[in-house]
């Protein structure tokens, strides 16, 4: 069983520790969206909304989904219902399902523009303050192989499936770090650059990651194939995706914004 932010603080109520971050990563992506929506002119658009929806939609069934084959024998994986109830939640799966949610909420309600810089700035701060929840309640990473690091005590490691009494990186920390140093650089100085439409997105994702890649060295999950974890070998097939994506768009002058880019105008201010 997680515990609760009352066994976490000492006082206040029994709330699970990991929701609770949850749902205040949730609140402050979604101020950041809709500060951002309106510096840009969006909200007067309600179709904008449909889209939040959607990204919200998919993150939440791809997060469970993408953990859902672990095994090549299907009788070793959980039911469809279990899974979507119950099952492991993958971040890197979540933001794929939210990517391809805000897609298909565009196409049903027809929006037309890109949106990537909306979002931007809200994951990262989102992905920022969620990561205490995991900090709090999961397997902090592998042995440092010194005498830092975080230790836990035997109630704790048995109910996160770690060693007690052993130094372990705060791999948690590594990423809360990562992604404030994100937040800080899309909201004070890309999003006032002249990159086109949408491609901070690109950029933050592709940067995430690259850094994911690299710390799941020291996370602790579970090694798939050839040393590597499921992230990571999901990772070598889309890094290359992003960084050629980058590379293209780069060649033919694709990433620095247009003059009157009509993507970045004001709703009002299109013909």
């Amino acid at each position: 069983m997680f515990p609760t932010l009352h066994d976490l603080l000492g006082w206040g109520p029994p709330i699970d520790t990991h929701a609770a971050f949850v749902a205040l990563a949730m609140l402050a992506a979604g101020t950041i969206f809709v500060v951002e929506s309106r510096r840009r002119g969006r909200t007067g658009d309600q179709r904008i909304w449909a889209l939040v929806l959607g990204a919200l939609a998919g993150a939440a069934i791809l997060s469970r989904l993408g953990t859902w084959a672990q095994h090549l024998d299907p009788s070793q994986n959980l039911d469809l219902v279990t899974q979507l109830t119950q099952g492991n939640a993958s971040v890197l799966s979540a933001l794929v399902g939210a990517w391809l949610g805000v897609h298909v909420a565009k196409r049903l309600v027809r929006y037309p523009l890109r949106t990537g810089d909306l979002f931007a700035p809200a994951v990262a701060l989102g992905m920022a303050i969620g990561r205490f929840g995991c900090l709090f309640t999961e397997l902090p990473g592998t042995p440092t192989g010194a005498d830092w690091g975080i230790v836990l005590d035997e109630a704790a490691a048995a109910r996160v499936g770690g060693p007690a009494g052993v130094p372990l990186h705060p791999s948690f920390v590594y990423e809360i770090v990562f992604q404030a140093a994100c937040f800080v650089a899309l909201w004070f100085w890309l999003r006032h650059r002249p990159i086109a439409s949408g491609e901070t997105l690109t950029l933050y994702i592709a940067a995430y990651a690259i850094f994911r890649f690299f710390v799941e060295f020291v996370r602790g999950n579970e090694v798939a194939w050839m040393g590597l974890t499921r992230p990571q070998l999901f990772l070598l097939v889309t890094i290359p995706l992003l960084l050629g994506r980058l590379t293209w768009k780069a060649t033919r002058g694709g990433l620095t914004e247009r003059t009157a880019d009509p993507e970045r105008m004001p709703d009002g201010a299109r013909s």
